[in-house]
């Protein structure tokens, strides 16, 4: 395989869109994915970007990709958070994830982030063990929480 890691470009959001809809029915949430494409390209190539994204790319066919936005710890200062890294199901194994999980520590530091955060499901194993291949640290103490605004009332 020869394959390119680069910068995202608005070009590519309906593939990354793609990609995240594809993650979301692997992780058993299909519905769960309702943003816009309009909303996702000014949400990342707008006035005022809110992610970014590295993608993987072999002769003009994007294989995965990495989201990741700027996180701030008032203990730690600013990290980066990894949204969502994915290696279409056809290209994993041949060192994608790897090669995407590399370009963000190397942009990581480039940024003087103090280190990179993010989330799996205690039943994706897969993940749970690439992650194991970086060292990463598990915190079992916290627990998720969210407010769906729409059901806010």
């Amino acid at each position: 395989m020869n394959i390119q890691i680069r910068k995202a470009e608005k070009k590519d959001c309906a593939r990354l869109l793609e990609l995240v809809k594809e993650l979301a029915v692997y992780e058993k949430a299909p519905e769960e994915v309702t943003v816009s494409l309009e909303h996702f390209e000014e949400s990342g190539f707008g006035e005022n970007p809110v992610w970014w994204a590295f993608v993987a790319e072999e002769n003009n066919t994007i294989l995965g990709f990495a989201l990741y936005y700027i996180r701030y710890s008032t203990w730690k200062g600013q990290r980066m958070y990894l949204e969502d890294i994915l290696v279409t199901e056809e290209a994993r194994g041949e060192g994608i994830g790897k090669l995407l999980f590399d370009q963000l520590v190397k942009e990581a530091k480039e940024k003087d982030f103090n280190g990179i955060t993010w989330q799996v499901l205690e039943w994706n194993e897969p993940a749970i063990n690439f992650y194991k291949k970086f060292n990463a640290a598990f915190d079992a103490e916290w627990i998720n929480c969210s407010i769906d605004l729409k059901k806010y009332v």
